[in-house]
């Protein structure tokens, strides 16, 4: 049997958020704003996700270090571009075959790629499965592809089934 109301706890703060932006607490905003909360929380409902399988839950955690340790070295060399004052950096646009069909896969892949300065999604075609980044400091085109899909893409195809 399915709850009348599955999200009970983000209803009660989607009701306390309308509160607050309209600022009253008159009997028209308080049944307005459970009507959008009550309404909210079933479109959610009918929007949930499958749940996520994550096949190598160790490959994960060495996946996030390592992450986070491109997105130090690349604040590093972002800061050390411009405070150079370096004028002759070309940036760039990077086409990737990707191997990826996973949406959570993916999902990280853009999340890795956004947080590391320097770098940037662009575009996703999931038809040709071909990902567009643009780099700041464009060098090396093939070199980007290599490490994309050595040092994200391959572990991504392990965590994810």
């Amino acid at each position: 049997m399915r709850r009348w109301l599955a999200h009970p706890l983000l209803a009660g703060f989607l009701l306390l958020a309308w509160v607050l932006l309209q600022q009253s607490l008159a009997p028209g905003t308080i049944v307005l704003g459970l009507l959008l909360a009550l309404v909210l929380c079933r479109v959610l409902e009918r929007l949930q996700p499958p749940a996520v399988r994550v096949r190598r839950p160790l490959l994960l955690l060495r996946l996030l270090l390592r992450v986070f340790g491109d997105i130090v070295r690349s604040n590093i060399a972002v800061a050390t571009l411009l405070l150079s004052q370096r004028r002759d950096f070309h940036s760039g646009f990077v086409t990737i075959p990707l191997q990826l069909q996973n949406p959570y896969a993916l999902a990280m892949l853009a999340c890795i790629i956004t947080s590391t300065p320097g770098t940037i999604w662009v575009s996703h075609d999931s038809r040709s499965s071909m990902l567009v980044i643009h780099v700041l400091d464009l060098v090396d085109e093939q070199g980007w592809i290599a490490d994309i899909k050595q040092r994200y893409e391959q572990p991504l195809l392990e965590i994810f089934p």
